[in-house]
């Protein structure tokens, strides 16, 4: 086993490859830039170099440098994690040629499945199947439009190179294509930079299944299953789950051989994940396509961890040490069922934005497994069946340089419908309190029909549309409630032994009243308290409600309200309060009315960054008459492009930044003149 490795990665990635080198007794060297230098993955390694700045260009895309730190600690081995260098063969082979191992596959198992176009056409050489499309060199930009006119609409652009998202786009109507090219060849080249796409049929109602496969130095490869992974915004993965429900044990291992015979066409050694696009057919079952190889450990890898029991990081580490796999394929089973939630700082709200911030608030649920508590081969029937895999802690803040992802969220159950359940009560003990973040959104994708009813493709989420977007939070009242209960715990905090310090509103004769001025979802509501004889109401308009409050401690209290009982968990930031029930959560403003009356917001009537990015163009310039919805800019934030609409009619006075600034949150990108 090796001595000593570094890890070329960040946050979560980076503390779960150190947790199973620890486990192993294996000393780790961590890399930061300049925006991780305190960042929990640092501190998680027995040692930490500094290799520049802090956008990815400048620091974890520097192979040279990684190297060069590799070299300077002595590490005789360099695991790349997920993303960034991880499938980037230049960098494989540059580790070997420095006399480092790359903990991973060879750099030509990396070229040959890393170009989408060829690995294509390497697996129908295999007999893999695979869906109809274009997947040649060409790249003029009026042939891809008339290859996409040959296959039919909808078709699917994708960047030869990419994966996670990037550089795709669906097309549904001809006339669509070329802007949607554009678009597509401008997000891979700055993410892989190589814009070189292909183009298949789009299938309709896709189902996302991967296989995970593991292949060793000495001719050995097995599957260790599927995942589940097609419930998905934009192209990336929400929730994955394994095993695939309703998946048969015939196409399973008609799957797993597949994957294996993609594994083996390229001399495949170490972790790697063979992807498919399944639809269903008339018969009930499942039609599989190949769709991509991705040549690394999976951000979703701990639900295979969870039902199978093994750890995936630690067999990485023995099969690059030149060790055979430690399990054939007739000794592997399927444990039970996991789920994994991917937990983003970003507002699903607003078309998924990407959010930054201070992390006020960071809880886990109680008893969950993380990287201190040992979680190294997952949950499951012999372990805890909570694990959160997470690279921030409390008082961290979520930058715009690296992806949204927070932590990740992993349950085991006996079942699906075990699993399910753990999920959901899981979910609403994530407390986060700060940038914005999807954990309710993830609660009703969990609860959605669909989902429970394992009615599973791509399109789930758009189906579901109704009851996923825009829910209403927690009852009005209840929040209120929860702000009251958390103002009279920080009263009753103040009394002492002397009756005068008292604080609950006795009076000689009538009733004391206190003012609450709650505002949710931009709207102002007036409350009251009203104490008297020992008793309290909560009051709005004509509407009251019995209030009984006591604190349990920390931030948990017990609240009456009318004839229900709640268990509410306040976190107070200056007028922010964050208040979360088994039932829901919600965030409400309790201020001071005087204090805001002199408040002159001025409305600046332009267009605003709705997150810290970089400009990528501009769609319109001064003069321009455009319309409410139209595109007008586009940004590129946490690795994605988003699109910004004008919020208004009215007419461009001016364009405030040029194509390549970075603009902070709520920067004018454009001032504009009413219509």
């Amino acid at each position: 086993m090796f001595k000593k490795i570094l890890i070329a990665n960040r946050g979560e990635i980076a503390c779960r490859v150190a947790a199973t080198a620890r486990k192993l007794g294996v000393r780790t060297v961590a890399v930061y830039s300049d925006a991780d230098a305190n960042a929990r993955h640092v501190l998680a390694c027995d040692e930490a170099v500094h290799i520049g700045a802090s956008t990815p260009k400048e620091s974890y895309l520097r192979g040279d440098r990684i190297i060069e730190a590799a070299r300077a600690t002595g590490a005789q081995a360099v695991h790349p994690g997920y993303g960034f260098l991880s499938e980037n063969e230049e960098f494989a082979q540059a580790c070997a040629d420095a006399g480092l191992v790359f903990i991973g596959p060879p750099p030509s198992a990396i070229k040959a499945m890393g170009l989408k176009a060829e690995s294509k056409r390497l697996m129908a050489k295999a007999g893999v199947p695979l869906v109809p499309g274009y997947h040649g060199a060409g790249q003029d930009p009026v042939m891809l439009r008339t290859e996409a006119d040959r296959i039919g609409y909808p078709v699917l652009i994708k960047a030869s190179a990419g994966g996670g998202g990037k550089g795709m786009r669906i097309v549904t109507r001809a006339q669509d294509f070329d802007a949607a090219l554009a678009s597509c060849k401008r997000e891979a080249i700055n993410s892989f930079g190589d814009d070189a796409v292909l183009i298949e049929r789009y299938v309709t109602r896709p189902r996302h299944i991967e296989i995970q496969v593991f292949g060793d130095a000495h001719g050995h490869c097995v599957y260790l299953f599927e995942r589940d992974c097609s419930v998905q915004r934009r192209h990336q993965k929400v929730l994955e789950e394994a095993p695939a429900p309703g998946l048969s044990a015939a196409r399973r291992a008609e799957m797993g051989a597949a994957a294996v015979a993609a594994a083996q066409a390229v001399g495949y050694v170490g972790a790697g994940t063979v992807e498919f696009i399944a639809e269903p057919t008339s018969d009930g079952d499942l039609r599989f396509f190949f769709m991509e190889m991705n040549t690394r450990l999976q951000v979703e890898h701990p639900v295979t961890e969870a039902v199978t029991g093994l750890d995936l990081v630690e067999w990485q580490l023995r099969v690059a040490c030149g060790e055979p796999l430690p399990l054939q394929q007739h000794e592997l089973r399927i444990h039970g069922h996991a789920i994994e939630a991917r937990i983003c700082a970003e507002n699903p709200d607003a078309q998924f934005l990407p959010a930054t911030g201070r992390l006020d608030v960071y809880r886990t649920p109680p008893g969950a497994v993380n990287f201190e508590r040992g979680a190294l081969a997952g949950v499951g029937a012999s372990s805890a069946p909570v694990r959160v895999d997470a690279g921030v802690r409390e008082g961290d803040s979520i930058s715009p340089y690296y992806d949204s992802m927070i932590a990740k969220l992993i349950v085991w159950g006996a079942d699906r419908a075990q699993a399910l359940a753990r999920l959901d009560a899981a979910l609403a003990q994530m407390h986060i309190v700060g940038p914005h973040t999807n954990v309710a959104f993830l609660r009703r994708v969990a609860a959605s029909a669909s989902f429970a009813n394992a009615d599973l493709d791509t399109a789930l989420i758009e189906r579901e549309r109704a009851v996923l977007f825009n829910a209403e939070p927690l009852p009005l009242e209840v929040a209120a409630a929860g702000v009251v209960a958390h103002a009279l715990a920080a009263e009753r905090a103040l009394e002492t032994a002397d009756p005068w310090s008292r604080r609950d509103g006795w009076r000689l004769h009538g009733s004391a009243t206190r003012r609450f001025d709650i505002e949710a979802q931009g709207t102002h509501h007036i409350f009251r308290l009203e104490r008297n004889a020992g008793t309290q109401t909560l009051v709005l308009g004509t509407q009251r409600w019995p209030l009984a409050t006591a604190a349990r401690g920390g931030a948990l209290y017990d609240v009456g309200l009318g004839e229900r009982r709640w268990a509410l968990t306040v976190y107070a930031t200056g007028e922010r309060f964050s208040v979360f029930a088994p039932e829901g959560s919600a965030v409400v403003f309790e201020f001071d009315p005087i204090a805001h009356s002199a408040d002159g917001a001025v409305e600046t009537g332009g267009l605003l960054a709705p997150m810290p990015g970089k400009v990528i163009a501009f769609l319109a310039k001064a003069g321009d008459v455009v319309t409410q919805g139209q595109p007008l800019a586009v940004m590129e934030a946490m690795k994605m492009e988003h699109t910004i609409a004008a919020p208004r009619d009215g007419t461009i006075e001016a364009v405030l930044y040029a194509v390549g600034d970075q603009v902070g949150e709520g920067g004018e990108l454009l001032r504009m003149a009413p219509a």
